[in-house]
């Protein structure tokens, strides 16, 4: 029995996939770094532009986010490069950026990811 293959990629020079929102009215950017095809696991870094914040939603997975760039503002504080910070399933949340800058986080789900905005 062989091992699966490592999976490499080169996140500093993959361009930025930009991704519209209607909900936000801008865009968000990512770059897909990986995913496990059994469980829907996702690993991504996101791109929040400055001031944007994604609106009240759940998602049917538990996700994770590692600051790596500007400060991340949630429904619960914000965070600065460093914190990781950890939304359960099914938990209404906001997040984004803050006004001062761009944040970057490496986003990290436990399952198939779907996002159901609350009205």
């Amino acid at each position: 029995m062989s091992n699966p293959p490592l999976v490499v990629v080169n996140a500093k020079d993959a361009p930025w996939e930009e991704r519209p929102n209607e909900r936000i009215g801008r865009p968000l950017y990512r770059k897909e770094l990986f995913e496990e095809p059994e469980t829907g696991m996702t690993v991504r870094l996101v791109r929040y532009p400055a001031g944007v914040i994604n609106p009240r939603h759940t998602h049917p997975c538990g996700h994770g986010m590692y600051v790596l760039e500007g400060k991340l503002v949630t429904h619960d504080g914000t965070y600065e490069p460093g914190t990781f910070v950890w939304f359960p399933e099914g938990q209404v949340m906001e997040h984004g950026a803050s006004a001062e800058g761009d944040a970057v986080v490496l986003f990290i789900t436990n399952k198939k990811f779907r996002i159901d905005y609350v009205d």
